[in-house]
């Protein structure tokens, strides 16, 4: 069980591939001018990263050293190609707003990061966990940062979540409030960049709070001194 919490706190939290590991940065600044996109691309990532630990984990023993990391991209290419073809089936409108960055997650090093970290080194069930936390946790930073980019940059919220989930989204859609432009600095890589940084930020400021807290809340040792006199009989 413990081992099971491990596995989850580093994946969301303690060894977050984008807040602390920084990896698989480009398409997550790229695809995040909105929710939609963000929430597209991490699922995707997701599938990817739980699909490709658990083969990882299951033919390691088959695999030699020498040509492990050949066979894992392979591995991982195989799955981001089924992905992609599935996107195009039925998500094709957000297919082609993702464009490129469906057939870069091969190259994302946070998922051949945890092939050869993670999985070649642990059993299947675990390796698996290890790709849905951390697939997760790069989820939740792609979702955060598009919310913020959206919200900013133009007014609203799940905007074009039909793309995504059917016609039936398009009622999620949410206009927080209406501009005759859009705020460009949020749509456009810079607005990226310094919402990647706050994230960052905010994540260090909260771990800060924990230590101190937990620091309060440990219990003061309390050193006993002996007494030592010069008495000698």
């Amino acid at each position: 069980m413990n081992e099971i919490k491990n596995v989850s706190l580093q994946g969301l939290w303690l060894n977050n591939p984008a807040l602390v590991q920084l990896l698989g940065l480009c398409p997550l600044l790229a695809v995040t001018a909105t929710v939609t996109n963000a929430l597209g691309l991490g699922i995707a990532t997701l599938l990817v990263l739980v699909a490709s630990n658990l083969t990882v984990s299951l033919v390691k023993n088959w695999v030699t050293k020498e040509i492990r990391i050949p066979v894992f991209v392979m591995i991982i290419a195989a799955f981001v190609t089924s992905v992609e073809l599935l996107m195009s089936a039925f998500t094709y409108g957000l297919y082609q707003s993702l464009g490129i960055f469906i057939p870069l997650i091969v190259t994302n090093c946070a998922i051949i990061g945890r092939a050869e970290a993670f999985a070649s080194k642990n059993s299947a069930p675990l390796a698996a966990l290890d790709g849905l936390m951390m697939g997760l946790g790069f989820t939740l930073v792609l979702v955060v940062l598009g919310a913020f980019r959206e919200i900013l940059g133009q007014g609203t919220l799940f905007d074009g979540a039909e793309l995504l989930l059917g016609e039936w989204a398009a009622s999620l859609r949410i206009e927080l409030f209406t501009s005759d432009t859009s705020f460009l600095l949020a749509i456009l890589p810079p607005g990226a960049f310094i919402g990647m940084g706050l994230l960052i930020a905010a994540k260090n400021i909260i771990d800060a709070q924990l230590n101190e807290r937990k620091k309060q809340l440990e219990p003061v040792k309390t050193i006993e001194r002996a007494r030592v006199t010069n008495i000698t009989s």
